[in-house]
């Protein structure tokens, strides 16, 4: 191939729309909201066909309002797509300017699609004596493969494929690349909405073409198939012309191949540059400087390094023994230091292994003269409270580091982490990324961490929500870094993944020092970002405090009844037999009723339960639970469905999952709080996830019987803020009926009831009253009449007209709500009592969907952080009061509104006072906040 020159053309969307969904569950959200994920993928995907195969010839093809001539054959052509997502619409003027800004030229024409681009462009370059490489992952595009014109297809998980004519033969069991039009033809193609033939799939289509060769011969030749698909294909024979004129890519689109202008060039570096500095892309400018860096640009790069990071090893190593010639280090020689000391330096950092006691006294002595310390410990596993202790990096100097390994016998591990007491207990600051973690390690030897703490992941989370805050991401995103990962290390996870131990120690030594390294960068970077974002106050005065407080609960525990949950096991599998019966009986046969597509074909063929049921895109029939709530109240079956499906998630997501999650050494169960992953700046528990627990059920309320005091000398208790939601919506939107309503201690659901039903307070009925809660609690979330009507009796109407009196009982609460929303489309976010920011980057969204989703959250972020913020401080100063005055009671779990104590009995009269205060005082309004107390032999109880 290597003597005939190669143009590769690429399929811009396609690229595009996979770059984004590669970054789904993680989307790429940069520091000012921007959701970079399609431009990062396509950009990537785009370098990396530049990289490989160093094309003679490029050009990258767009469509541009869609193809005239089918939607003129066809009026549904591609007419059930969804909407472009907004991040790809905003991510199309962007990948523009960086490929204007890489000289690479962009084809395009209006009223075409770029498979006719695509399409046109290769014939006229193979004519001209060219190999064309089609970038793209769209199988359509196989029909246009001959000897010289290829498709280069990206594979999933890295790489490309590429399909000559032998594998485009293979691949659609075709005799030429041509018929794949037929095949395509034949079998139709739900996401373009091409009809096909009725009731042909793709191995029908195969077998029609080995028989016929084609469609127009198949109908030509209907007599020679048989039964149903004989009627079918009859009956079928225009669309089935038509979905072959469909699936033709047009070779003859008003555009031309000019080899001069598809020349590959070198591009504006300053100007890519400063696009990629603009969208944060500092690991991809590292990336496209290498791709296109010419020997010369390479030497002034490494030119360009200041002095002190190319200083020698050996250098490095002299200058690491004066750091050590600290006052109390006696006569140490260098030949004794050489022998502590075994170190890794290169070029930009010098890391050192400390295995040594020498070496550990010195390290001690440097580490108890620092005002701030960064370190992180190696573990042999993911649960804290499980492992064993392998090493602990330290650094506080940039590119400077240690690594004092441990040995595999936990007394001696013990001892000498007894050296580390003094450090570790001090008033020294202590930096860390998620140092909940490491706080648990050490708890396990005894090991209480003292002094300011300072987490880079929790730093990050209040200085971008939406990111993600692994150390990976921000080393790349923050420092143009990428460290050495994990998986790297130690392999997948899986029975072949190794442990830290086995790892070498100058690798173990590498890989800890670098986190550190890197984590103590960001801190310095951090701190200045949370004084521009205005959430310093907000990082010290709560989130930090709260790490200590969550670290000892965590470590705590709370004791299960496992026997119980055996009882309960048994009850829920027979109350499942006895649904699952039932369901057969109503449905007049067995089925697999887990499975959508069998239960779909159930309620709506065989039972009939809707007219037009409604289909998912995959085409099989909606089954979800917004679905079946819609027609529980008409449907027996139905409501046995929901019930069934209740029980089942009950039975495996927790009483036959919690007996596997007791800790062997404690015998209690150790849920870990995520304190950096809701936006709204609430925790969430996982491991066992026991924010979750259904209350509303009898069954789901039976799980917290499980949950049992330490022993005979202790009670659960609880303490549960009333409404606190609705307290704060009151104080934030100066409402003045709602505040009079709290500050009288009335029944706020009755009193909405009797102002916006206009009756007396005496005379609200338990339907008025429940119909109010719904919208008092409905408001928040920005319920609409249609919601409500199918959360009440109500229909559409009288619920519309109830929210209207509402807002016209309330009205500073409907001026609040939009004030919250001018106020997000001004700013980009809106904030809580304490200034926790929830960045809305979608408030301006043209898509009215997206916005209305937004605006919500404009309204609710306040409310609901605020309420999180307020619960956080209570956290704060009850577990400090509990601290001072050396309680046994302990505080156990936290529930978004509610919180959980081991309460000692000889303790209770004491602590139900405090408890009480702390939460109500935490946080001034204008309206009181109301602590309601119980206690119990169990959770349930209690609650």
């Amino acid at each position: 191939m290597s003597h005939q020159k190669r143009v590769f053309l690429v399929d811009a969307y396609a690229l595009i729309f996979r770059g984004y969904y590669a970054f789904i569950k993680n989307p790429r959200i940069n520091s000012k909201g921007l959701d970079t994920s399609a431009i990062m993928g396509f950009m990537n995907s785009l370098l990396d066909v530049i990289k490989r195969e160093r094309p003679d010839k490029l050009a990258v093809c767009f469509d541009k309002g869609g193809s005239t001539d089918r939607v003129e054959m066809f009026e549904a052509y591609k007419a059930n797509r969804d909407e472009t997502p907004e991040a790809i619409k905003l991510a199309v003027p962007y990948i523009m300017e960086i490929l204007k800004a890489m000289h690479i030229p962009i084809m395009v024409k209006e009223g075409f699609e770029a498979d006719d681009v695509i399409g046109t462009l290769s014939k006229q370059a193979e004519k001209e004596g060219y190999k064309t490489f089609m970038v793209t992952p769209d199988k359509d595009f196989a029909q246009l493969v001959s000897e010289n014109i290829f498709m280069y297809k990206p594979r999933f998980g890295g790489g490309y494929d590429i399909w000559g004519v032998p594998e485009v033969k293979e691949k659609f069991e075709v005799e030429r690349p041509e018929q794949v039009i037929d095949f395509l033809g034949m079998m139709g193609d739900s996401a373009d909405n091409i009809p096909g033939l009725p009731g042909v799939g793709e191995k029908t289509a195969k077998k029609f073409l080995a028989q016929f060769g084609s469609m127009e011969n198949l109908l030509a030749n209907t007599d020679q198939l048989k039964g149903k698909m004989k009627e079918k294909v009859e009956a079928a024979k225009e669309l089935g012309l038509l979905s072959k004129k469909l699936a033709t890519i047009m070779l003859d689109v008003p555009v031309t191949f000019n080899a001069e202008d598809f020349e590959l060039e070198q591009p504006d570096i300053e100007k890519v540059t400063s696009l990629f500095n603009e969208l944060e892309f500092r690991n991809l400018l590292t990336n496209f400087t290498r791709t296109f860096a010419s020997e010369n640009t390479e030497k002034t790069v490494v030119e360009a390094v200041p002095k002190d990071n190319t200083t020698s090893p050996k250098k490095e190593i002299e200058g690491q023994f004066d750091l050590f010639a600290a006052p109390g280090a006696g006569n140490v020689s260098e030949t004794d230091i050489a022998a502590g000391f075994k170190t890794i330096a290169n070029t930009t950092h010098f890391y050192q292994l400390i295995d040594t006691e020498l070496s550990r006294k010195l390290l001690i002595r440097k580490l108890m003269s620092q005002k701030s310390v960064c370190f992180d410990t190696e573990t042999t596993g993911l649960k804290a409270l499980e492992v064993s202790l392998v090493g602990i990096a330290f650094c506080f100097e940039k590119g400077k580091g240690y690594y004092v390994s441990f040995p595999e016998n936990e007394e001696e591990t013990t001892t000498i982490l007894e050296e580390f007491r003094p450090f570790f207990e001090s008033d020294i600051e202590k930096i860390g990324h998620n140092l909940k973690y490491d706080l648990k390690v050490l708890s396990n030897y005894n090991i209480s961490v003292k002094g300011k703490l300072f987490d880079t992941m929790i730093a990050h989370y209040l200085i971008n929500p939406d990111m993600r805050h692994n150390m990976d991401i921000l080393a790349e995103t923050y420092l143009n870094y990428q460290p050495v990962s994990i998986t790297e290390l130690i392999g997948k996870k899986g029975k072949n993944q190794l442990s830290m131990r086995a790892i070498p120690l100058d690798q173990q030594t590498e890989y800890a020092v670098e986190d550190a390294d890197i984590t103590f960068q960001l801190k310095q970077l951090f701190t200045k970002e949370l004084e521009s974002g205005n959430v310093m106050e907000l990082f010290n005065n709560i989130e930090l405090p709260l790490v200590a407080v969550l670290t000892a609960m965590e470590v705590e525990g709370i004791n299960i009844d496992i026997n119980f949950l055996k009882g309960l096991s048994s009850a829920l599998t027979e109350d499942i037999n006895r649904l699952e019966k039932s369901i057969y009986e109503e449905a007049g046969e067995e089925f697999n009723i887990a499975s959508p597509k069998q239960l779909g074909i159930i309620l709506f063929e065989k039972l009939a339960l809707v007219k037009k049921p409604k289909k998912t895109k995959t085409g099989q029939y909606a089954t979800g639970e917004d679905i079946l709530s819609f027609l529980a109240k008409e449907h027996q079956i139905i409501r046995n469905i929901q019930e069934y499906r209740q029980y089942k998630k009950l039975l495996s997501t927790y009483v036959d999952a919690l007996p596997n999650e007791v800790n062997k050494k404690t015998n209690r169960i150790h849920t870990e709080y995520m304190q950096a992953v809701a936006a709204t700046g609430r925790l969430s528990s996982n491991n066992p996830n026991l924010q979750n627990i259904p209350i509303r059920t009898t069954r789901g309320r039976e799980v917290r019987k499980a949950f049992v005091p330490r022993n005979d000398n202790y009670v659960l208790l609880a303490a549960d803020y009333s409404q606190i939601e609705l307290r704060i919506i009151a104080a934030l939107s100066e409402e003045e009926n709602m505040i009079n309503a709290f500050k009288n201690g009335e029944d706020i659901h009755a009193s909405t009831a009797a102002k916006v039903f206009n009756v007396p307070l005496e005379e609200v009925t338990r339907e008025q009253r429940s119909n109010a809660k719904t919208v008092n609690f409905g408001i928040i979330y920005g319920v609409s009449a249609f919601g409500l009507s199918n959360q009440t009796n109500l229909s559409r109407s009288e619920a519309k007209e109830l929210i209207d009196t509402y807002y016209e009982t309330y009205p500073k609460l409907k001026a609040y709500m939009t004030s919250q929303v001018d106020f997000a489309r001004e700013k980009g976010y809106v904030e809580t009592v304490l200034k926790r920011r929830r960045y809305l980057k979608d408030i301006n969204s043209r898509n009215a969907m997206v916005r209305s989703g937004a605006e919500r959250n404009a309204v609710n972020a306040p409310i609901q952080g605020s309420a999180a913020d307020i619960i956080k401080l209570a956290m704060i100063h009850i577990h400090q009061r509990f601290e001072k005055e050396n309680f046994k009671s302990k505080m156990l779990l936290q529930v978004h509104d509610e919180l959980v104590f081991d309460a000692h009995k000889d303790e209770l009269e004491t602590i139900k006072p405090i408890i009480k205060y702390e939460m109500e005082n935490a946080f001034k309004m204008s309206v009181p906040l109301d602590v309601e107390i119980d206690m119990g032999q169990n959770w349930l109880e209690a609650h």
